[in-house]
């Protein structure tokens, strides 16, 4: 009698009697929808907080960092709301490098419009001359909110996908 051996290119060979499929053999979601989520929501909180400090002076970094907390609630949210699961370690640190990587870049489209749009020739060599003659306070600063970026954003969407846990909340 022969036995007839298992084909490996089946379908169904990685599926047991009523068995669903492996964590690991999930399809992984596209983070790009929750990296615009991330985007959308640091920009809508940005232009309210703009909006608030017109009337009332705010803290520029703590502004930064409320924002991030905003669009990093709203991308956790739509993802385990969409996906009925946190995010793993892997999924969470593509959304927090992603995230900042397009809040940089808005960041640097932002800066270039008024460099171009509001500020007058004299303006933009009174800061070109500033930025020369002393350039390592502007580095300084320049790393130090990169770093308040990514630390913010880290902790941010960490704790938020451990709050938002639709596994945790059923335990």
């Amino acid at each position: 009698m022969s036995r007839k051996t298992p084909t490996l290119n089946d379908s169904t060979s990685h599926l047991g009697h009523n068995r669903s499929l492996n964590a690991h053999q999930l399809p992984r979601p596209k983070l790009a929808r929750y990296i615009g989520f991330f985007a959308i929501g640091y920009v809508l909180s940005s232009a309210v907080f703009m909006m608030i400090q017109t009337k009332v002076a705010l803290n520029s970094p703590l502004v930064t960092v409320i924002s991030i907390i905003v669009g990093a609630y709203i991308a956790v949210h739509k993802f385990t709301k969409q996906q009925q699961r946190a995010l793993n370690r892997g999924e969470s640190n593509r959304l927090v490098f992603g995230g900042i990587a397009v809040v940089w870049v808005l960041t640097v489209i932002y800066f270039l419009g008024i460099w171009f749009w509001l500020f007058d020739a004299a303006s933009r060599e009174v800061l070109f001359e500033m930025t020369t003659q002393q350039p390592l306070p502007l580095l300084f600063s320049l790393m130090l909110i990169l770093v308040m970026t990514l630390v913010s954003a880290r902790i941010s969407i960490w704790l938020l996908n451990r709050l938002l846990d639709p596994k945790r909340k059923t335990v």
